[in-house]
């Protein structure tokens, strides 16, 4: 059986998550991105990974977040209050965050809700946050330094981004079981992630770069279609810190630790220009939006193995 590890960050990791979920001949540790959690309502909210728990339940609403067909009268009951809820929450979703803000209070990790949560949506995969320790992605823009959500939800991912830090990360140490899954994995697949804004997080928590680099085969998927990002901003925040435009920005973001680079067949033509960065270049259909199609990607990308 093959083992790898998966980092992951967003709807792209929720989905190659999902594909490699289905594979009874994988063992995969799914390692997911903490610098997106927020304090909201007063509530502790882990997006990334309540995204990657709905989507291996198979509760994932039509935008890869949150949960389907869930009302949000709480919302409208906030908004008479005088609330600006443009962080918008859903009903059972907000259950699941009241659950995690209360065992926090009460003591428990991180590790030990998420578990907690995947137990009760009948998930069984291994899914670990990669810190158990506060971590807040912050990003400079044109009128100073602001919160991930606060440039992601609130403002709409408008903004330049000019400069990333990872708030606590140099504090933090690795999850139980982050460092042997990675350490013990036959690969680690980089999932289809904005760079900065999804991986670099985790690989800010000290040690995790340095085993993904021990790592004897690292496979990342590119998360950009054309050399755009079909949703969300990993083109636009790439060039914004300073690298190149397209698939050669990703390797770029990734400081020489990749071996193998996946590319959408709509970038194909590039592949010879990636090549002589002294990583192998494959060539294959990356949407994997549903979930036959995600599983299909998962049993190729595997088979490079």
């Amino acid at each position: 059986m093959a083992r790898v590890a998966l980092l992951s960050g967003g709807v792209g990791g929720a989905r190659l998550a999902r594909g490699l979920y289905a594979l009874d001949e994988v063992d995969t540790s799914i390692i997911v991105n903490v610098g997106d959690d927020e304090v909201v309502y007063g509530l502790d909210v882990s997006p990334d990974i309540d995204t990657v728990l709905y989507t291996l339940a198979s509760l994932e609403g039509p935008h890869g977040w949150g949960i389907e067909n869930d009302a949000t009268d709480v919302m409208s009951h906030l908004e008479g209050l005088g609330l600006d809820t443009s962080f918008r929450i859903g009903n059972r979703d907000l259950a699941t965050n009241l659950l995690r803000t209360q065992m926090l209070r009460d003591g428990a990790s991180l590790s030990e809700v998420t578990d907690r949560i995947a137990s009760a949506l009948g998930v069984d995969a291994t899914v670990l946050p990669v810190t158990d320790d506060t971590v807040r992605t912050m990003l400079r823009v044109d009128d100073g330094w602001i919160r991930f959500q606060e440039y992601f939800v609130l403002r709409g991912q408008k903004d330049s981004v000019h400069d990333i830090r990872f708030d606590g990360a140099d504090l933090a140490t690795p999850a139980p079981g982050v460092l042997d899954a990675i350490r013990t994995a036959d690969a680690v697949l980089i999932a289809p992630s904005n760079p900065p804004l999804s991986i670099w997080p985790i690989l800010a928590i000290p040690g995790v770069a340095g085993a993904v680099a021990g790592s004897p085969r690292v496979v990342c998927v590119s998360p950009l279609f054309g050399g755009r990002a079909l949703k969300g901003p990993a083109h636009v925040v790439l060039r914004s810190l300073g690298m190149s435009a397209g698939n050669r920005g990703v390797v770029e973001a990734y400081r020489g630790l990749l071996d193998d680079l996946v590319i959408d067949v709509g970038d194909a033509p590039d592949r010879s220009r990636l090549s002589d960065m002294g990583l192998r270049v494959h060539v294959h259909d990356t949407r994997i939006s549903e979930s036959d199609a995600a599983t299909a990607f998962a049993e190729w990308l595997v088979s490079l193995l």
